[in-house]
């Protein structure tokens, strides 16, 4: 069977300046979707967008300015949305900030930063964008958790409590949005190497990559890929659940 397409929909993708963000904004225009690539920093969101104009996606690509812990932010890139595109049916909370401490050495302030980007951040995204979804008839959420909600690492506190609830709020808001025809589901990559994961201490990366079944990082597209199937119409019957995208390192 052929990949349904998503043409004539919009989408909203967050983080979307680079990395996984880029990569689903990417498969979303190239299948037909209008998408809104919104991110804190708007000149690496436009020029990913003017990227994807330039291979040939003419006026399906658009930057938008997004602080996701802002709900002021929110409704200004839901009102861009609405202009440039129509009311959009599909959204990926991918905005994400990582944590490298313990429980004992994490600070408050990298506490509340990581659970406000991570966690608040994706809540706000469902709650701005479900009313709109609801008059366009339904749509798809997809929220990037990530690997480390389910196995530890003896540090980032932080970030592995806001992606675990990340989890949790995609089960309990697919309960809530199923009446309403909108699907809710999450996609938690292992290790991939994008601009975010660069900034970790040295090694980190290789050393999960090295405990990692398949014996190498993830790259940004294979995480695009699961996300687009999740948003598609070939994942009409799927709500709730969480797609783990790790190279096997859960399997072990």
């Amino acid at each position: 069977m052929g990949r349904p397409g998503l043409s004539g929909r919009v989408a909203v993708v967050t983080g979307a300046a680079g990395g996984i963000g880029a990569a689903v904004a990417r498969t979303l225009v190239a299948d037909g979707a209008g998408v809104v690539l919104a991110d804190v920093d708007v000149a690496g969101a436009e020029k990913v967008a003017r990227r994807l104009r330039e291979e040939g996606h003419p006026g399906r690509a658009l930057a938008a300015r997004l602080d996701v812990t802002s709900p002021a932010d929110w409704q200004a890139v839901c009102r861009t949305a609405c202009r440039a595109f129509g009311r959009p049916q599909l959204l990926v909370n991918n905005a994400g900030v990582h944590g490298l401490h313990g429980v004992e050495s994490l600070g408050e302030e990298e506490w509340s930063t990581v659970v406000d980007v991570c966690q608040r951040g994706t809540w706000l995204g469902m709650r701005a964008l479900a009313p709109l979804m609801r008059l366009a008839g339904g749509g798809s959420i997809v929220n990037l958790s990530s690997v480390f909600a389910l196995i530890g690492t003896g540090a980032a506190v932080a970030y592995h409590a806001a992606k675990g609830a990340i989890v949790s709020m995609t089960r309990t808001a697919a309960l809530e949005f199923a009446p309403q025809r909108i699907r809710v589901n999450a996609v938690s990559p292992g290790i991939v190497r994008t601009p975010l994961t660069d900034g970790l201490p040295a090694g980190f990366v290789d050393r999960i990559a090295a405990d990692t079944p398949l014996g190498r990082p993830g790259a940004p597209a294979e995480i695009a890929a699961a996300v687009h199937f999740l948003l598609s119409d070939a994942a009409s019957y799927i709500t709730g659940t969480n797609l783990v995208v790790d190279g096997g390192l859960t399997a072990r």
